[in-house]
């Protein structure tokens, strides 16, 4: 079965914010993002092909079968997988700090390390991202894909003034710089549970933002001293960071 022309040129727009804007709505492809989000998101329609549907009847019970061209036809992506789905937008609130542990990012831009950083909040417990201004849209398609479902269990709210939003939080900030302390040789605080500020790929966290950081940390090289690369990528380092916090966090508490 095939679409009609408004309705495939409608799924295409959403490759664009204007279009995501127009919508109300964003694109996700693929098994696991597709089934992932269905129970969290509302669903404005679901495409796949017969065979995606025998292997997964319970979600295909609310689709419509088309052939492999139309999937082709309407993908984001290189190498287009048989199923895809239109969502709602979620409603945007407001981020309000409530003791538990989020991560903010100041103009992370490229879409790949904004998934793979709303993944690793997911893995690690992590229900809350702050976007500052200049922050890569959560609901592009890159990011969706990339973030293989987590997007549906973690509230990205983006924020006009990212320096205003960590004040007014009254959390404590921990950010990353390269003349902060060891984060292994001296801790930051895990109580009350922090804010960690990421920055830009290519310039780091901003002199506004960073006025706003408590404790200033650095990841080490191993061995001590030895010649390496000047950073490391920021979804990499977010994972660093992440995990020995989370370390000390549960290994001092039964959150």
């Amino acid at each position: 079965m095939a679409i009609d022309s408004e309705s495939r040129k409608a799924i295409r727009s959403l490759a664009t914010p204007k279009g995501r804007r127009a919508m109300g709505a964003f694109l996700a492809e693929g098994t696991r993002c597709v089934i992932d989000s269905l129970p969290y998101f509302e669903l404005h329609s679901l495409l796949c092909t017969a065979a995606w549907a025998d292997e997964h009847p319970d979600a295909a019970r609310r689709a419509t079968i088309v052939d492999r061209r139309e999937i082709e036809r309407l993908s984001q992506q290189q190498n287009p997988q048989p199923v895809l789905a239109v969502f709602a937008l979620p409603e945007t609130r407001p981020y309000a700090y409530d003791g538990s542990m989020a991560l903010a990012l100041d103009a992370v831009q490229d879409p790949g390390n904004l998934g793979t950083i709303i993944r690793l909040a997911d893995w690690f417990g992590i229900r809350d991202i702050i976007a500052g201004p200049g922050t890569a849209d959560a609901f592009q398609p890159k990011v969706v894909q990339a973030t293989m479902g987590a997007l549906a269990r973690v509230a990205v709210h983006r924020v006009d003034s990212l320096a205003d939003t960590l004040r007014a939080s009254g959390a404590p900030v921990i950010g990353t710089f390269l003349d902060g302390t060891d984060l292994y040789e001296t801790p930051p605080t895990v109580d009350p549970r922090p804010i960690v500020v990421m920055g830009n790929e290519g310039n780091g966290i901003s002199a506004e933002v960073a006025s706003t950081v408590t404790a200033r940390v650095r990841i080490p090289s191993f061995p001590p001293g030895r010649a390496t690369s000047e950073s490391l990528n920021v979804a990499m380092a977010s994972g660093i960071i992440i995990s020995e916090l989370c370390r000390r966090i549960y290994g001092q508490t039964t959150v």
